[in-house]
């Protein structure tokens, strides 16, 4: 999805809000809510992206895609924070902005503008993406951004001390990737894997201001300590039937198969796809011999409203059967207001993969989520968790071909509670922890600079 289009779905998601306040609901009374932390738009940054991560001492980590400080326009780069629990109970929870972003001016070639979260690894190292900046030779309406980059933020040595950070790749555009978009994932070696907006060399009618369709790429540690991380493109999309514009936010079967979706190509017939597709969900299997190629394989092609999802954004999971779940932010019926997909794998080998749409958000209103603008996640015994506006809960049947059961778990109500959650993480006893990319007490920003909350049963 361009930037253009992007800003498009989010005003849009922010109208919905604000419709939905005028119809004042409230905020559902079967799960608790805690807003932990109000963004106040300054140099602690505003509008969180993309998923957030906790460690094991209950330290919560993401990405402001803008901040008050950076070398970029008034909105700044950005930002990586943790947001700490208190020492007694009680207390307040406690933000410290890691890294600011500093953009490319002043011959700087530093990030700008995250478009997913953090991960983090065992040693409590976090990695990430910005869709500008580096050293990258792209440029926009005549001025040079930078490609993008992905980067390590590792933990001082003494509690209290600086965050080191590095740039392990800078994106080049062409062939390469450009724009990587959405959150990171690992593998079983502790090689990453994302995806990036554009770039890649192939398709030509993904984007008017972006040049190619997109990428899956791969980085490679160096095998010895300081040496160079090492970039290699999985697949470039040439839109058309293929996928366009891959979402991140990847997932590994037990075979190293990677799973994604498209927010862009597949059926360019369908309503809403302004002639580029409706949005795809991929795979990518692993060479069978060392050096050779990555080969696609198109799963699903979505087909719109009024009868299916558009515009998958992302956040994949696989159950133990090897079916993938997601949600699409647009389609499902006529009002398109979005659904919770599942993809189920054929029976023979060479045979279809068959789409259930598990909910489909049919309206927006008094405790009515909809467009949900994150994928979703699985707890330790099945129940589907996500956010659309608020916190849902989706249950699997309990015989074969029986519904889903959705429960409106919480919903926010913008400041100074949270608004439009853009990212969450299931911790201890079902404890929600996530990032909305606005509401908050925070001034500076109109809707408010965003939060981090807390929900539990």
């Amino acid at each position: 999805m361009s930037p253009y289009r992007w800003l498009t779905l989010i005003s849009r998601v922010c109208l919905v809000a604000a419709l939905v306040l005028t119809a004042a609901f409230t905020a559902s009374a079967e799960w608790k809510e805690k807003v932990l932390y109000s963004f106040q738009g300054g140099a602690d940054g505003w509008m969180p992206e993309g998923g957030v991560v906790l460690d094991k001492a209950g330290n919560l980590y993401g990405a402001n895609s803008r901040s008050g400080s950076g070398g970029c326009p008034s909105s700044g780069c950005g930002t990586v924070f943790e947001i700490s629990p208190p020492i007694q109970r009680g207390g307040a929870w406690t933000e410290t902005t890691l890294y600011t972003f500093q953009g490319i001016s002043g011959g700087k070639t530093d990030g700008a503008t995250p478009t997913g979260g953090v991960i983090i690894d065992e040693q409590g190292n976090l990695y990430g993406t910005t869709a500008y900046g580096g050293n990258g030779p792209c440029e926009l309406f005549g001025s040079t951004t930078g490609c993008g980059i992905v980067y390590e933020l590792s933990p001082p040595a003494q509690q209290g001390g600086q965050w080191a950070y590095t740039i392990l790749y800078n994106f080049q555009g062409g062939n390469d990737g450009q724009f990587p978009w959405g959150d990171l994932v690992f593998d079983k070696k502790g090689t990453l894997y994302g995806a990036t907006q554009f770039g890649g060399g192939k398709g030509t009618t993904c984007d008017p201001f972006y040049q190619y369709c997109g990428t899956v790429f791969e980085l490679s540690p160096p095998k010895q300590k300081g040496g160079a991380w090492k970039e290699k493109v999985l697949h470039s999309f040439a839109g058309g039937t293929d996928g366009a514009n891959p979402n991140g936010g990847l997932v590994f079967d037990s075979r190293g198969v990677v799973y994604g979706t498209s927010v862009s190509g597949g059926n360019q017939g369908c309503q809403d796809s302004y002639g580029i597709g409706c949005g795809t969900a991929f795979r990518l299997a692993p060479p069978t011999q060392k050096g050779g190629a990555w080969k696609e394989k198109i799963l699903y092609r979505f087909q719109g409203r009024p009868n299916d999802g558009l515009a998958p954004n992302g956040g994949l999971v696989l159950d133990a059967n090897g079916a993938l779940y997601g949600t699409t932010p647009g389609g499902g019926s006529g009002n398109a207001y979005g659904t919770v997909f599942g993809l189920t794998p054929p029976n023979k080998r060479k045979g279809a993969w068959v789409e259930t749409l598990l909910h489909v958000f049919e309206t927006c209103g008094r405790y009515d989520p909809c467009i949900p603008t994150s994928g979703v996640i699985f707890d330790s015994v099945g129940d589907l968790y996500g956010v659309a506006g608020g916190v849902f809960r989706l249950k699997p049947p309990v015989r074969k071909g029986a519904n889903w059961d959705f429960t409106n778990l919480y919903e926010f109500t913008g400041s100074p509670d949270g608004s439009d959650p853009l990212g969450f993480v299931l911790g201890d006893g079902h404890t929600i922890f996530g990032t909305t990319a606005y509401g908050g007490t925070g001034q500076a920003c109109q809707g408010g600079c965003g939060a981090a909350f807390q929900v539990w049963p």
